[in-house]
């Protein structure tokens, strides 16, 4: 049973293999927190679809999430109608409610060897390199048997919770690409899950929702869905139309619309690095995300970058963390941006 698939893997006692049938298809466990699920037949609006939960083990809403699905199709509530890929990130993470065991498993998908083929082995249980491995050869696997077109794009929701509090609780990341722009529909579809916010990335970051974007030219997303919670603790009623887009996605029928416009949308201006262990960021570290400062304003002060000040444009801050380690990201500083332009010959989208 698929739905003892969560339970039994967020426990520790999932196996890594099994397959079966629910009512309107077959799954397939390719691996520990890795689900397949194949239907029976199409349905009009079908597209291959990854959705991910649980990279960061702490965030716990978009488990709830996945687990309202995987329910839902195994019930026969929801009509399978498209190809799924469905995952459990850093499972130890999970199960110890920690963002993360060794290193952050989100900053991890990247090829590393010349011909860009991911292991396929199994990996030890708290070793997030070899588990994003894993998940980068199921990626793989599973977009190979589809191959894009233009009216068949490839997806990926890789759903989170964000540290602290935000101005817009529920947002989208959008991966940095040199290739094809996203989908114009995808802009509604986020619109009426209630999105409220769009965060244009400005280069590599290689997260999850990057790799699909980069290697697979997958319209992918990280997306934001408020604060992290306990199990049990998060507001899944303002979730809802999340899971409604998702439940869509499942069965390949039309997701909902809603005017792109009632986002927000911003871009990068600036990666925030700390470059010494003399840095330190010149706010308070219960400020929101999306908090706008002013120009000739100073952010952040580092013993080898020197300051940061912002210059002409008022900027906001997503993500500060002043303790990562040295090199890493300690903010992302955005400018605000006019929403995507709508292509009239095709279903592509560009942002200005």
């Amino acid at each position: 049973m698929i739905a003892d698939w969560l339970d039994l893997t967020l426990e520790g006692h999932a196996s890594a293999r099994g397959m079966g049938r629910i009512p309107s298809g077959r799954y397939e466990i390719v691996a520990p927190g890795v689900l397949e699920i194949y239907p029976d037949h199409s349905g009009p609006r079908a597209h291959p679809v990854v959705i991910s939960a649980g990279i960061h083990g702490n965030e716990t809403a978009p488990i709830e999430l996945l687990g309202e699905l995987v329910a839902g199709l195994e019930s026969g509530r929801l009509m399978a109608g498209a190809p799924l890929l469905l995952i459990l990130g850093n499972l130890p993470a999970i199960r110890s409610g920690e963002r993360f065991t060794t290193t952050n498993l989100n900053r991890l998908f990247r090829r590393a060897d010349a011909d860009g083929n991911a292991a396929h082995s199994d990996c030890p249980a708290d070793d997030e390199p070899a588990r994003a491995r894993q998940l980068m050869a199921a990626v793989d696997t599973f977009y190979a048997r589809f191959p894009p077109t233009e009216s068949t794009r490839r997806l990926h929701y890789d759903m989170h919770t964000a540290i602290r509090g935000s101005l817009y609780p529920r947002f989208a990341v959008v991966p940095y690409s040199e290739g094809a722009a996203i989908s114009s529909t995808q802009w509604s579809h986020l619109s009426a899950a209630g999105l409220q916010a769009v965060l244009h990335q400005h280069q590599h970051s290689w997260t999850f929702s990057h790799y699909s974007r980069h290697y697979h030219d997958a319209d992918a997303f990280t997306l934001e869905l408020g604060q992290v919670h306990p199990f049990g603790e998060n507001d899944m009623v303002a979730l809802a139309p999340m899971s409604q887009l998702l439940a869509a996605l499942a069965m390949g029928i039309e997701a909902p619309h809603a005017a792109p416009e009632r986002m927000a949308y911003f871009k990068v201006e600036i990666e925030l690095m700390r470059r010494s262990t003399d840095f330190r960021l010149c706010f308070n570290d219960d400020v929101a995300n999306f908090t706008t400062f002013t120009p000739g304003t100073v952010v952040a002060e580092d013993g080898e970058a020197g300051p940061c000040t912002v210059g002409d444009t008022p900027l906001s801050v997503v993500f500060p963390n002043a303790r990562v380690e040295i090199g890493a990201r300690a903010a992302l500083l955005l400018a605000a941006c006019e929403p995507p332009q709508l292509a009239l010959a095709s279903d592509r989208t560009s942002f200005e």
